[in-house]
């Protein structure tokens, strides 16, 4: 989020800010020092001219945001254009110059003398996909007419600044791993968890904006561990999978991924997920995560940047890849080397079955990639499937697993292997139902809702490519051995999970048909319908996932001093995780979003 004072300056009309607001009726007949109503009275009627004011924004009615103002030429206002006097050019404005959304909470008042009320509110307003965050305040002063705004100012939030303190009272908090508390207080401030539990443990501080969640259920924010920015959702940025370069250049999708991830950031946070571990792509994921960081209106995260892979793939750009080849030790080395001074989370190995000839090789590359990792003391994430694949992964000392073995069962010797490393496995149930919707051509709607998905996006998931156009696609989708997997998958999940293996939850986001943001969802379900309780799920989507970024010390769960990432659900996702769906309310980093305020803006 950018707080900078020229953005406050531009954003300043929309919110109506900094400027002394004018009116037919002369500066001289302000009643301000006539015999007045007690203060209490005052009070109450300033405080319904300025809701009745925030009102007219939402409902975009012009004439009537206008009526609340003193309307003089006497007054002037401040804008982009500089210095104006009166409002008599606005009724002829064009509606554009409304923001997309304004949220106003915590309105305050105080009378400063007869006739005057001085009010507060905290505002965060979106215009074009810019938001920003602050306080407007409002001088009411009584006319023949009623009360009026004579003045209106709006301060953004400077740059790194944390929202206002707030208390989130009368909801059923839910932590990882802890006896639910109902009737709860969350106390946050900075940024952050001050007090998280009973009323009588978390006192509201004075000032604090209180927020009533009775009947809800407060969680932290999920956490989906296994993600890709370097993707769509859709087969645009997978050619390797549907070929559609003539229609979409490879070179343009990845640039447009690059340039603006805002709304796949937007549809990450509407569907409740706080932080994201990119497992894997361009380098420039590496400095988006730096930014993520920073940023309220995007989910924190991790990211592991160019992967290494046994063999070599094409789907590289000339100037810039994702895939390095491991030809050699020199080159693994180098990798991770360069990876470690750009400031990766993470080193990922892609690590396919080759032939025999070619594996033990293969085997040597993963071994110096595990050696180096340890040396640069970055995680070790590998991508490998079968049994004896994954198997040497954990030889290598692989912290993560970001799939399921799905060609046999795993065996004792597995699950020892990844005790003795602490691993953690990210099944990625469901992400062949992707492909398998784009092969057959079916929406994923039917799997997991879309509102939170921006219309380009939405649009691309919901085509029906040409029959032409995916048959190779369509003949694996048909030939059944997605579906003989899927048991095994399970199988395995139970399995590790029986032993005490940690869990996280991953839905692989990115590839086609699992958009970023709402597939969480159909994976946590898939998690639960496998044999896991849906608290033990919210857990592997919360704490577990924390740990598999490295941040559980910071996030995952609701504790003193952890940022103040959750969400408010309508339903508890502890009893059935389908009631993750459910979401009211996300706050990222303090900041405290309606779901309605976090869907696709409509253009």
């Amino acid at each position: 989020m950018n707080h900078t004072a020229s953005r406050t300056a531009l954003l300043v009309p929309l919110i109506f800010g900094c400027h002394a607001a004018p009116s037919s009726t002369a500066v001289s007949s302000v009643t301000v020092g006539k015999p007045a109503e007690d203060a209490r009275s005052d009070t109450a009627q300033a405080r319904r001219v300025f809701e009745a004011n925030i009102d007219a924004i939402h409902k975009r009615d012009r004439a009537r945001y206008l009526s609340y103002y003193l309307q003089t030429d006497q007054l002037a206002r401040n804008g982009p254009s500089g210095l104006d006097l009166g409002f008599a050019d606005w009724p002829a404005r064009r509606d554009s110059t409304w923001p997309d959304t304004l949220v106003a909470r915590d309105l305050r008042l105080v009378p400063v003398a007869p006739g005057m009320v001085y009010g507060t509110y905290h505002y965060r307003v979106t215009q074009a996909g810019a938001t920003s965050e602050g306080i407007s305040e409002r001088v009411f002063v009584r006319t023949p007419a009623g009360f009026k705004i004579a003045v209106s100012t709006a301060f953004g939030l400077p740059e790194g600044a944390a929202p206002p303190p707030v208390t989130l009272l009368g909801g059923t908090l839910i932590n990882p791993g802890a006896a639910a508390v109902s009737n709860a207080s969350i106390v946050v401030r900075d940024g952050r968890i001050a007090c998280a539990g009973t009323r009588a443990e978390c006192v509201p501080p004075p000032g604090a904006e209180r927020v009533d969640v009775s009947g809800k259920f407060i969680t932290p924010g999920l956490i989906d561990a296994h993600v890709h920015y370097s993707q769509t959702g859709w087969v645009d940025a997978r050619p390797d999978a549907v070929d559609l370069r003539a229609e979409h250049p490879y070179d343009s999708v990845i640039a447009a991924l690059q340039r603006n991830p805002a709304p796949f950031d937007r549809a990450w946070l509407c569907s409740g997920v706080t932080a994201v571990f990119d497992v894997g792509g361009f380098a420039f994921t590496i400095p988006m995560a730096r930014a993520h960081e920073r940023s309220l209106t995007a989910p924190r995260m991790a990211a592991a940047g160019p992967l290494l892979s046994s063999r070599a793939h094409w789907l590289n750009l000339p100037f810039l890849q994702q895939f390095i080849a491991m030809t050699g030790d020199s080159i693994v080395r180098a990798t991770v080397s360069g990876l470690d001074q750009m400031g990766a989370g993470a080193l990922k190995v892609w690590y396919l079955q080759l032939p025999d000839s070619l594996q033990p090789q293969a085997r040597e590359m993963l071994m110096a990639a595990g050696d180096a990792a340890r040396r640069a003391g970055l995680p070790l994430i590998v991508h490998a499937t079968q049994l004896p694949r994954a198997k040497e992964a954990l030889t290598a000392g692989a912290r993560i697993l970001v799939h399921s073995v799905d060609t046999g069962q795993i065996d004792d010797a597995f699950i020892t292997a990844a005790r003795r490393n602490g691993t953690i496995v990210i099944p990625t149930l469901t992400v062949r139902e992707g492909y398998a919707d784009v092969a057959l051509g079916r929406s994923p709607a039917a799997r997991y809702p879309l509102e939170c998905v921006d219309a380009i996006t939405r649009s691309k998931l919901e085509r029906v490519i040409p029959e032409a156009r995916r048959t190779r696609l369509l003949t694996v989708a048909r030939g059944g051995v997605w579906d003989r997997q899927r048991p095994t998958m399970e199988l395995n999940l139970r399995k590790l999970h029986e032993a005490g293996i940690p869990i996280a939850m991953g839905t692989d986001a990115g590839n086609p048909g699992t958009a970023h943001g709402p597939s969480v969802y159909r994976e946590m379900e898939a998690m639960q319908a496998a044999g896991m309780t849906a608290r033990e799920v919210l857990r592997s989507a919360t704490l577990i996932a924390a740990r598999a970024m490295g941040r559980d010390a910071d996030i995952g769960s609701l504790e003193r001093g952890k940022h103040a990432d959750l969400v408010v659900f309508d339903a508890d996702p502890s009893a059935d995780i389908a009631n993750a769906r459910r979401v009211r309310m996300v706050m990222r980093g303090g900041a405290l979003y309606g779901r309605a305020e976090l869907l696709p803006m409509a253009r």
